[in-house]
């Protein structure tokens, strides 16, 4: 949108008492791009987007707007958006009210800004919504409000925190696509926190990944999937199993139960690791074949579980030394209690270090 810029993070570090909630986060937001920060909880993520509006001073570090420094500048005069999780909307107000109330706040007159209340409704789907009580919206509608209410101001930058939280599984699927289409379409600086992985990758740019108060990484969705940089990385972003490995240039020999197998491995910057490391065995990377098949360099297992997971079933084995590893398979071809052979059929395979 028109204004908007681009945001840094330089050395962020919050404490309280003896805890470090933040520790040195440095993140770069381009002009039109949206940055997610996902965690678990006490990862830090919230207190880091707090900084960045100015809701939470820093005890070190520097927040800039197009490479202005305003880390001490009160978020009233940030014209920053911010869109919060129980939305915040006032009950007594109408709809267009609700949007309109932080252009009353700047002193914009009456007819204006429900004039532009009334156009970012339009913008948001909600057209002809303006007089209708809050109460009376849905809850994606209501979001819908909070997201208006924040962009009626002209932010340079929209500032979420977990604001698809509140929905139910099926809105809030088609919330995403909405959410990527407005700001995409409205070329928004937005940062946004989310525990929900699913969440920042259908509408992120790029995500980081905080835990224990540091940014582990920062890349697109498909980078943080398929080359993680460490096991923190690898354990939250999506489903897998890490099985010790020994690696040397581009290869790493993967040995389960006595069986070993050679494959190509991938590390985020290209750079080959050598030594001890983890592979990091996708449940799409992997096959399953009945265990009389004789396939060269597979593991013997027995199906532990399974279930039905849409596009694909889900099956749990357990592996001739112990190990557990998920499979997808397009299609039913054991049952639970099944003896099978798992084999890896898509490479190159993530490795990470220890």
């Amino acid at each position: 949108m028109a204004g908007a810029g681009s945001l840094a993070l330089r050395g962020i570090t919050r404490r309280f008492g003896d805890t470090v909630a933040v520790d040195g986060v440095c993140l770069e937001i381009a002009e039109g791009e949206l940055l997610a920060i996902v965690g678990a909880s006490g990862s830090g993520k919230t207190t880091t987007l707090r900084i960045a509006g100015g809701y939470e001073p820093a005890d070190a570090g520097s927040v800039l707007l197009d490479g202005e420094d305003i880390t001490l500048r009160p978020p009233q005069h940030r014209n920053f958006g911010m869109v919060f999780q129980q939305y915040a909307l006032f009950p007594h107000l109408s709809v267009e009210n609700n949007v309109a109330f932080g252009l009353e706040a700047r002193g914009v007159a009456r007819p204006e800004r429900l004039s532009r209340a009334r156009a970012v409704l339009a913008t948001v789907g909600l057209a002809g919504a303006g007089p209708r009580t809050v109460q009376s919206l849905s809850g994606g509608e209501q979001q819908r409000v909070a997201i208006a209410r924040a962009l009626v101001i002209e932010p340079r930058v929209l500032l979420l925190d977990e604001p698809l939280s509140n929905l139910d599984p099926t809105l809030r699927e088609t919330m995403r696509e909405e959410l990527r289409a407005l700001f995409r379409h409205q070329r928004l600086t937005a940062l946004f926190v989310t525990h929900d992985q699913a969440d920042a990758f259908a509408i992120a740019d790029r995500v980081a990944v905080m835990r224990l108060g540091c940014v582990l990484q920062v890349g697109t969705p498909d980078a943080l999937y398929a080359t993680p940089a460490c096991r923190a990385v690898a354990a939250f972003v999506g489903r897998a199993t890490l099985v010790p490995a020994q690696a040397e240039g581009g290869l790493a020999a993967v040995t389960i139960g006595g069986i070993a197998r050679r494959v190509r491995v991938a590390t985020p910057d290209g750079a080959p690791l050598t030594g001890a490391v983890f592979a990091v065995l996708r449940p799409e990377a992997l096959s399953l074949s009945p265990a009389d098949a004789g396939e060269p360099d597979t593991w013997p297992g027995i199906v532990r579980s399974l279930r039905f997971a849409g596009a694909a079933y889900a099956y749990h084995v357990g592996l001739a030394d112990g190990t557990d590893v998920e499979v997808a398979a397009p299609e039913r071809v054991a049952a639970e209690g099944d003896r099978v052979r798992v084999g890896i059929i898509r490479e190159p395979v993530a490795v990470v270090g220890d």
